[in-house]
């Protein structure tokens, strides 16, 4: 179908350039059974440069433009965040070494225990790896490149129904949100999910052009493979999708209630067969899978991954008060701030996503206003059904998620955002000669500007002249598009062109700082070094009497002495730990396999006393380092860099005020109070953790009741070492008590 932007004569500009092309191929003689390779070499850089039939001359170039910035953002200086988060960075490596554990996500290439999400997004990073060898660099770079496809599939949706200067537009706000530019240069599932997101509304888009089978399907088959990438989250906008094509699709009330099913179907299957090979597959040969209860991926899908995050607990939290999280509303706990309709605007997230928020909400219903008595097949309309309802949906279940949820996930709104500011714009100014199409033009830019404003002054420090001059470029350029008197179209287009910079300076003044910073841990923040984000990185891993682990911003790092030793190991599994918080760093730094007993934060119940007392046996595992998630010892810091509060004990070491006692059953610390850097320690060394969040020590315990089982067991009947600060297990030197039990036990035996 021949793309359109809206504009007069664009029929006639289109068969005259067409009547152009036909006289100039008949009066160019083409000897017979002779090839031009270099004319037709030029012919396809022409074509690749040309914008397509009916757009002006500069859309083709723009979109370049646009895609090879977007490309230079997300990909210069890739490797700067080094692992990012490690426990994706540890499954990535494991793919990059074993096809068995690309497959199920396994945290180690001898499959112990998979990742508590799909693999989708592991597939590629994995391949990446096998590719190009495994490095901070080829693991990120398929995080990059799913970036610029989500910007140019923005484009191309919204160039459809739009024109290509609001495809130009949205593509631009998709690229420059801080929280996309987070999430595309790091290692967590949300890129992949939000391009797969992106690509099915392409395709509906596509399939509402003329009731087309092959674009809904296709759909389906997007969103299908969505779900692989983070479970239920790919299926929220299915809604909006469905009512869009029921509603405006060109076609019989019967045709499109069928098409729908058999995209439901396509779907479904997309998905299942993953589901139904893991289900299937024996247990005893695959991994355990991390994150679920019974080691099923049918209660990973509708408990933890599920339900869980909706209303809390299975692992989530909450469930019984209002914020969910970890303890029910308060602020932060949840690390998205208390649950409600202002969540998206808080301090935990309205940096990572809420700079535009304000202007897509007032485009959306303001071009469904103007929309309103078009034909039902109308696509501006129908698009503004998708888009409008993506935004809608998942910003409601993310402000009022009682589950755990974290501020990044919010990348998610960023192309319906982008959409609607692009194609709510554009249909603005096609009515501009109205006054309520020119009110809500001045509405969408003064939201922006005002909104931008203020959350530009939560960090105030922070080039404070940047908002002092957005807000009242803003403000003039909403005045002159309310101006009683008629204006010239250039003044207002100049007006509407200052509104649109000074609305989008705060969320390019939050990404470029976003790409130049480093980024680690599991809850990675954006814009400038001290930028208000809420909560920073966890505090100190203690836990269990033991070691260290990864938190927050801080990790632990394994020097040559202990690295030798994992890599000299020569067992199936080098050592194992409590959780992959203890076995990533380990892992990633010695490139051997590290059993995480109890999966990502020790929890799971993977393995028991007796199981793991057989793999010592039969030689599988030759060292344990004790250590887990040292929990949630500080407080929530407000800003980055600043103290939290809070109490916390454990080993660990974190930045900000803590106070508190633990006793556990491996070791009691009392931690007094303090200010700046709080370290508890127990015998088994400290690890450095995050900035601002988590203060003071860990001191969660151990993880789950095997895991403190086998913790005692080691400590009773191994001998431990000391190595580059981090205590060690020989699972190979049993004491002299054991031994002489071992006899005793033998000689009264027989």
């Amino acid at each position: 179908m021949t793309t359109t932007s809206p504009g007069p004569d664009t029929a006639h500009q289109a068969e005259t350039r067409a009547g152009t092309r036909t006289a100039a191929r008949a009066e160019t003689p083409v000897s017979p059974g002779h090839r031009d390779d270099s004319s037709g070499r030029q012919r396809g850089r022409r074509r690749f440069l040309a914008s397509s039939d009916g757009d002006p001359a500069w859309a083709r170039p723009a979109l370049l433009v646009l895609l090879a910035a977007t490309a230079a953002l997300y990909l210069i200086n890739l490797s700067s965040s080094g692992y990012a988060n490690e426990y994706y960075a540890a499954a990535a490596q494991a793919g990059s070494e074993s096809w068995k554990a690309l497959f199920f996500g396994s945290l180690d290439a001898s499959n112990y225990i998979t990742v508590d999400k799909p693999p989708a997004s592991l597939w590629l990073m994995g391949l990446s790896g096998q590719i190009f060898g495994f490095s901070s660099w080829s693991m990120l770079l398929p995080q990059a490149i799913e970036g610029v496809l989500s910007v140019a599939l923005v484009h191309a949706a919204v160039k459809r129904v739009a024109g290509p200067g609001a495809g130009l537009l949205s593509g631009a706000v998709l690229a420059l949100t801080p929280a996309a530019v987070l999430i595309f240069r790091f290692n967590n599932p949300d890129a992949l999910l939000v391009l797969l997101l992106t690509a099915g509304t392409y395709c509906m888009v596509r399939a509402l052009e003329k009731a087309s089978w092959k674009w809904i399907l296709l759909c389906g088959v997007a969103i299908g493979f969505a779900f692989l990438a983070k479970m239920l989250q790919g299926f929220v906008i299915v809604p909006a999708l469905a009512l869009a094509y029921l509603v405006c699709a060109p076609t019989t009330i019967g045709r499109r209630v069928l098409q729908l099913l058999a995209a439901g179907l396509t779907m479904i299957v997309s998905c299942g067969w993953y589901i139904a090979i893991v289900s299937l597959w024996p247990a005893d040969s695959r991994p355990y899978i991390g994150g679920s209860e019974g080691n099923s991926i049918l209660n990973l899908v509708f408990g933890y991954n599920g339900l869980g995050r909706v209303f809390g607990g299975s692992g989530n939290g909450g469930g019984g008060g209002g914020g969910g999280g970890m303890s029910g509303g308060v602020a932060g706990s949840s690390f998205g701030g208390p649950t409600g309709l202002n969540r998206l605007f808080g301090d935990e997230m309205g940096n990572q996503i809420s700079w535009l928020l304000p202007a897509a909400l007032v485009a959306l219903v303001a071009g469904l206003i103007i929309t309103a008595r078009r034909n039902r097949t109308d696509r501006v309309r129908a698009s503004l059904i998708i888009w409008g309802g993506w935004l809608v949906i998942t910003g409601l279940l993310f402000s009022f998620m009682e589950g755990t949820i974290h501020p990044y996930y919010t990348v998610a709104l960023a192309p319906a955002i982008a959409a609607l500011i692009g194609i709510g714009g554009t249909v603005l100014w096609a009515a501009r000669d109205t006054w309520r199409a020119r009110i809500a033009l001045a509405v969408m830019v003064l939201a922006a500007g005002l909104w931008s404003y203020t959350l530009l002054a939560r960090n105030g420090d922070w080039h404070p002249e940047i908002r002092y001059v957005l807000l009242p470029v803003a403000v003039i350029a909403a005045l002159l598009l309310l101006m009683p008197f008629k204006l010239g179209k250039r003044v207002l287009a100049a007006a509407l062109l200052a509104g649109v910079i000074a609305g989008g300076t705060g969320t390019v003044a939050y990404a470029l700082p976003t790409a130049a910073s480093a980024h680690s841990g599991s809850i990675p923040s954006v814009g400038p070094s001290g930028a208000s984000s809420g909560m920073g990185g966890m505090g100190g891993m203690g836990g269990m009497g033991g070691g260290g682990g990864t938190g927050g911003t801080g990790s632990s790092s394994s020097d040559s002495e202990l690295t030798e030793l994992l890599q000299s190991a020569g067992t199936k599994w080098a050592a194992a730990t409590s959780s992959a918080n203890s076995s990533a760093s380990l892992q990633l730094s010695s490139g051997v396999p590290i059993m995480a007993m109890g999966g990502f934060s020790g929890s799971d119940d993977a393995i028991t006393l007796d199981e793991f007392k057989q793999y010592v046996e039969d030689g599988q595992i030759r060292y344990y380092i004790p250590g887990g998630m040292g929990g949630m010892g500080g407080g929530m810091g407000t800003q980055a860099g600043q103290p939290g509060t809070g109490t916390g004990t454990g080993t660990g070491t974190g930045t900000g005020t803590g106070t508190g006692t633990t006793d556990d059953s491996s070791n009691s610390t009392t931690q007094p109070p303090s200010n700046g850097t709080d370290s508890g320690t127990t015998d088994s060394g400290t690890t450095d953790g995050g900035r601002g969040g988590f203060g003071g020590g860990g001191g969660m315990g151990g993880g789950s009741g095997s895991s403190s089982e086998i913790s005692e067991w080691v400590a009773e009947n191994f001998t431990s070492t000391t190595v580059d600060g981090t205590t060690v297990y020989d699972l190979q030197s049993p004491t002299s008590t054991s031994t002489s039990s071992s006899s005793s036990s033998s000689t009264d035996a027989s």
